[in-house]
């Protein structure tokens, strides 16, 4: 199963917040990928605020990007708020792109 949670990681660093122009991954908001055979792709993921404005378009972007690289399994994305998301979440290519701190909270 590490192979298939590779690709996933893989075709969710293909996803891009539009806003901040930094990979979704990068910005710490993948929180969970789990696969299992019977249930298929489950992913975890959160938006930077409860109010972002691609709060609809980003998780099917996410899906969308994992079904299209492993069309075999069945993908569901779940938007969770806890814990909240903060730039400490961040890698530090993302937070040095953005200018940020990994000290600072935005």
């Amino acid at each position: 199963m590490t192979e298939i949670t590779d690709r996933v990681y893989e075709a969710l660093s293909g996803v891009w917040d539009p806003e901040l122009a930094v990979d979704i991954v990068s910005l710490g908001l993948v929180y969970d990928v789990r696969v299992d055979e019977d249930d298929g792709i489950e992913i975890d993921m959160t938006l930077t605020t409860p109010g972002c404005p691609v709060s609809d378009a980003l998780p099917a972007e996410a899906r969308r990007a994992v079904a299209e690289a492993l069309p075999q399994w069945p993908v569901r994305v779940e938007i969770v708020w806890d814990p909240p998301w903060t730039p400490e979440r961040m890698n530090v290519d993302a937070a040095r792109s953005l200018g940020v701190g990994r000290r600072l909270r935005i």
